[in-house]
């Protein structure tokens, strides 16, 4: 092995063996804030409902030292075009459905309705993305909101909305579906549906949609750090997010990662 690549297998070692320390320290002086992470996902996408934990271990592990900006972005908007159109060779919706529930029999955090993808065929996720929008606007998240204890009640609404449709097997494309899971959750009916109405809402989910444009996010989800320069899609394990988290707590704002 040469000196370089020693090196480099040293430095993963004692990056591995620090890791705890970074975040339980509470502090990086390296670090003027914290590590921002934009999370881009689709409320269809099943690799979004099972990522859903990472987040919130990211949140446990490292505190304040990450803040979480969730975005949405267009993955199921035309579910005809998606399923049945794009998975017709290969047995069109009954196929995918028996996909999905493969990727799910594999993780215990989560779980799949008999239903979903079979009697349960929502047309777009667009609706309940505009349901997301319309909680962000009417419900203003705290202060300390995407931080460690404190994901914004939009995030909230979101996940219930998950737990809607994969769990429960719940139309969440209906928006009468998605303003039953809001009252569930105690937020204000009445004014959600106003801001679907007036188009607020949709103007907000535009602009999630045209930022992930912009940064060319491939799908759903995706998880943006160090302005740009790190981006992670799909099914990525925690460990890889967590280790990209610590790699930019070592370092200075300025100084772009060895790795």
């Amino acid at each position: 092995m040469s000196v370089g690549r020693r090196r480099r297998t040293a430095r993963l070692t004692n990056l591995e063996e620090t890791a705890g320390l970074v975040y339980k320290r509470g502090m990086n002086p390296a670090a003027p804030g914290p590590v921002t992470i934009t999370h881009y996902s689709d409320v269809l996408c099943v690799w979004a409902y099972i990522a859903n934990i990472r987040l919130d271990e990211l949140r446990r592990q490292f505190g304040a030292q990450v803040r979480v900006r969730s975005r949405l972005c267009s993955v199921f908007a035309d579910v005809e075009t998606k399923v049945s159109i794009g998975w017709r060779e290969r047995g069109g919706v009954s196929a995918f459905r028996a996909h999905v529930a493969h990727v799910i029999s594999g993780f215990d955090h989560v779980s799949l309705h008999p239903d979903v993808w079979s009697r349960t065929v929502p047309t777009t996720s667009a609706t309940a993305h505009a349901a997301i929008k319309a909680v962000e606007l009417v419900v203003p998240a705290t202060e300390d909101a995407g931080s460690a204890t404190a994901p914004s009640p939009a995030e909230l609404y979101a996940w219930q909305l998950r737990l809607a449709f994969f769990r429960d097997g719940r139309d969440v494309s209906c928006v009468e579906v998605e303003l039953a899971v809001a009252s569930e959750m105690g937020l204000p009916v009445d004014a959600l549906r106003a801001r679907l109405a007036d188009g607020s809402a949709w103007a907000a989910l535009h602009r999630d949609y045209e930022e992930a444009r912009v940064e060319q996010v491939r799908g759903s989800p995706t998880f943006v750090l160090n302005e740009r320069r790190q981006m992670l899609y799909g099914n990525v394990g925690y460990k890889i997010i967590e280790a990209n988290v610590v790699e930019l707590l070592r370092q200075p704002a300025d100084q772009a990662s060895w790795c």
